[in-house]
């Protein structure tokens, strides 16, 4: 029989839903799962037994008093640690900060509970999230549950892990520069990266305001094993929070594109050397797309390079340089030598130089949306390589290399534009992946074209540590 922690969200709340099970019966079921593989992998570092077992018996007396149910009702889940939840430490990985207990819910959790989710756990993250390879050494390192050998990615790497292994069936992440999809290519799962503005996305014990670049291109998203959770999970994280000034009231559904829908075919992105498995995957999944009616055009996108260069000018600028004191002072030597590399490769500009990039973002912007209103979708493989085998990162030289193999996983954030990462082909023990994006507000142009894929892929079922 198929036990509960192996369904996916959809069908999981439908069960709770029509009685069948209980939350009380799924929140065990996946703590058990987590007892059983988690020690294996670290994706969870802090574990919320107590509080979950209380909050699903709170909502099977919620359902057996008749009242209204929300969409995840019953349904576990996970929250990062560098995102606020009452009562725990928001640590972002950092030794420093392990007694930065929450007072208050981050909106994105306030919303998840309003669904009827039970939060489970919070997962691991590199050091201040800003390594696409998740260790530090307050928590440790959270391994690859297909692979120990590669990276489970990051920032959001304990969210993807967890995801693959079946310790509930969706996890929040967030995404500056590919921590919500690269997590998700690593681990072959689902993960959204939607527009920024649709989640919000404040922590209420932050100090002050995000430095612009963050601003503009840090979102939260799912990741999750199905097409249709993703969905789910967007659509329960996105409800309104006035404390979120960026926080848009947007359709989920717009018009419909032109039919057949165009899709442009990117399969190795300009400026890069694409490992030829990606770049096989990538046109399989081109394929899915043409038996099922949409109309591909293989042709890149305006500027590519450009737009992934942009990201070092802007992020490079105000986020690291933001960062960099509380790196300096805190951050443990894996994360300091990492950082040291993403300085070297994106250097700070003088105010000048700044100003010039976010004129030339405002160009750039104007250009893919042009080109988004011929090919309302974008095909590319998630990354250039296979995941970097873990610790690829600590070196100037290696940290080049990853910056140099995922320009799609910060060309994406600097254009402000929603993308999904859906798990396509196989290398060994790895899943591959490939990218979908489209233009703003438009995640259900991607969500119905990844359901495609999916639908010729396969489900992906949990999978035990390799």
């Amino acid at each position: 029989m198929t036990e509960l922690w192996q369904l996916d969200a959809t069908d999981l709340a439908h069960l709770i839903r029509t009685g069948r099970a209980s939350a009380t019966e799924a929140t065990k079921s996946v703590l058990a799962r987590i007892d059983a593989v988690n020690p294996a992998l670290n994706a969870i570092v802090r574990r919320l037994d107590d509080e979950a077992l209380a909050a699903a018996t709170a909502a099977d007396a919620a359902q057996a008093r008749g009242d209204a149910l929300g969409p995840l009702h019953g349904v576990p889940v996970t929250i990062k640690v560098n995102t606020d939840q009452k009562g725990h430490p928001t640590d972002n990985g950092v030794p420093a900060f392990r007694d930065n207990i929450a007072h208050e819910d981050a909106p994105l959790v306030k919303n998840m509970r309003q669904a009827g989710a039970v939060i489970v756990g919070r997962t691991n993250t590199p050091a201040f999230s800003m390594r696409l390879f998740t260790e530090n050494t307050l928590h440790g390192h959270t391994i690859n549950p297909r692979d120990r050998r590669h990276t489970a990615g990051g920032s959001s790497g304990g969210a993807g892990a967890a995801t693959a292994a079946g310790f509930g069936p969706i996890h929040h992440g967030n995404d500056i520069a590919g921590s919500v999809r690269y997590p998700a290519y690593c681990n072959g799962v689902v993960g959204l990266r939607p527009t920024p503005g649709r989640i919000p996305s404040n922590n209420p014990s932050a100090p002050g305001g995000r430095p612009i670049g963050g601003q503009l291109m840090a979102v939260q998203g799912p990741l999750a094993r199905s097409v249709r959770d993703a969905r789910l999970g967007f659509h329960a994280l996105a409800a309104a929070d006035r404390t979120d000034p960026r926080w848009v009231d947007v359709p989920y559904q717009g018009p419909p594109a032109p039919r057949p829908v165009k899709v442009a075919l990117m399969a190795a992105p300009p400026g890069a050397i694409t490992h030829p498995a990606l770049i096989a995957a990538t046109r399989t999944a081109a394929a899915h797309l043409a038996r099922a009616g949409y109309a591909i055009e293989e042709t890149n996108p305006p500027d590519f390079a450009e737009a992934a260069e942009l990201w070092n000018r802007i992020a490079g600028t105000d986020v690291l340089t933001a960062l960099a004191p509380n790196i300096a002072k805190y951050g443990d030597p894996d994360t300091q030598r990492s950082f040291a590399g993403w300085q070297s490769v994106a250097p700070a500009l003088d105010l000048a130089g700044y100003i010039q990039a976010l004129a030339d973002r405002d160009w750039l912007i104007r250009r893919w949306l042009d080109f988004l209103a011929d090919h309302p979708i974008i095909l590319m493989p998630s990354s250039c390589d296979l995941p970097h085998l873990a610790g690829a990162d600590t070196s100037i030289e290696g940290k080049a290399h990853v910056m140099a193999t995922n320009p799609q996983q910060i060309a994406i954030p600097v254009l402000g534009l929603p993308a999904l990462q859906v798990p396509v082909g196989q290398s060994g023990k790895l899943r591959l992946g490939v990218q979908l994006v489209a233009a703003r507000y438009r995640e259900d142009l991607i969500l119905e074209a990844g359901e495609v894929i999916e639908a010729a892929e396969g489900a992906i079922p949990p999978v035990d540590p390799g």
